[in-house]
């Protein structure tokens, strides 16, 4: 074997192997059942408009009451239901996030809207497995959160959710402890939300599968973590 034909065989491999790498991930992450694939560069684009730094309208009118909801029905909710601080600080290897009272990173859903109103989409066992940031009078204290982009949406069982830019915000179950953000890219919908609204992809594992929905006499700690035998959930 030729000189030449060796060095183009050794550059290669370390090419195929480069390529094999895992993604970037939080401590203690797994990408079994996902293959260990790398995120295509197109996923890392934040379509997402800067803020303008007005507050998002909150929606008139009360939507009737969805039966299937799981969320705390419309009334004062008590101080363990409610989001009562957003922080804007920054966590290892991801960077800006925002977290709640208790240090929880909260995340944002592709499948809502910020514009021209916010909506949120998350029920049912959506919700089960992502609790909304609930809050009785929308003004939680606020460090390092822009005032003007808070607001809160009326959920369907006419509770108040907190938004950013608009953008619901919500915690994941499959967090263990405050400030992992194993959330990442969960179903290539769910994102760490930064203290502007923006998700945030400095850090993008492999699309993975949210943990299984807590049965219906147990804790959220008893959800099992998602992998090649999961259901395929749609949330």
């Amino acid at each position: 074997m030729t000189p030449e034909k060796r060095k183009l065989m050794v550059v290669g491999a370390a090419v195929a192997a480069a390529l094999t790498l895992p993604g970037c991930a939080p401590a203690g992450y797994s990408t079994s059942g996902n293959g260990g694939a790398v995120e295509p560069a197109a996923n890392a684009v934040d379509t997402t408009p800067e803020p303008t730094g007005e507050p998002t309208a909150e929606p008139t009118g009360e939507p009737t009451a969805d039966p299937t909801s799981t969320g705390k029905a419309a009334g004062k909710l008590s101080e363990d239901d409610v989001t009562s601080e957003l922080t804007g600080t920054t966590v290892k290897r991801m960077g800006k996030v925002v977290v709640d009272q208790e240090g929880w990173v909260l995340y944002r859903f592709d499948d809502d809207k910020n514009k021209p109103k916010a909506v949120t989409n998350c029920k049912g066992d959506c919700e089960k497995v992502w609790p909304a940031a609930l809050t009785n009078d929308g003004k939680p204290e606020l460090k390092g959160v822009d005032p003007k982009l808070v607001g809160t949406v009326t959920r369907p069982d006419g509770s108040k959710q907190l938004t950013i830019d608009g953008w619901a915000l919500y915690r994941y179950i499959g967090d263990k402890k405050a400030g992992q953000w194993k959330g990442q890219n969960v179903g290539g919908k769910w994102f760490v939300v930064e203290p502007t609204g923006k998700k945030n992809l400095t850090c993008l594992p492999p699309v993975s599968k949210p943990v299984a929905p807590p049965a219906a006499d147990s804790g959220e700690g008893e959800a099992e973590d998602g992998g090649a035998g999961s259901s395929d959930y749609s949330y």
